[in-house]
């Protein structure tokens, strides 16, 4: 099964839930859940499941856990992509986000 890793940086607490853009090779989410109790990484998870059109439990949270930056890995078929393409690739030795991006 194919796994691609999403870098996504969360801005909690604000007053709706919306993809910012692409910073570099990191995707700026902002969402309405504070950063208390695993709420924002849930919200984050339902929210990307959404955008990109695939069920929440092709979403896990890999890396902060407790950080506004956040790796999550994404299995299965592509999903519909989102926002434009970075100028750089992430240096983790998988397929990265490219294919979530629109060209």
């Amino acid at each position: 099964m194919e796994k691609t890793l999403l870098r996504v940086r969360v801005n909690p607490r604000s007053s709706r839930n919306r993809i910012s853009g692409w910073q570099g090779d990191v995707l700026s989410v902002k969402l309405t859940a504070p950063p208390v109790g695993g709420a924002a990484n849930k919200a984050c998870i339902e929210f990307l499941a959404d955008q990109l059109g695939i069920k929440k439990s092709r979403i896990a949270l890999v890396s902060g856990h407790t950080s506004r930056e956040k790796v999550f890995e994404i299995t299965g078929s592509r999903p519909r992509k989102l926002g434009t393409p970075p100028k750089t690739r992430v240096g983790i030795p998988m397929p990265v986000a490219d294919e979530y991006r629109e060209s």
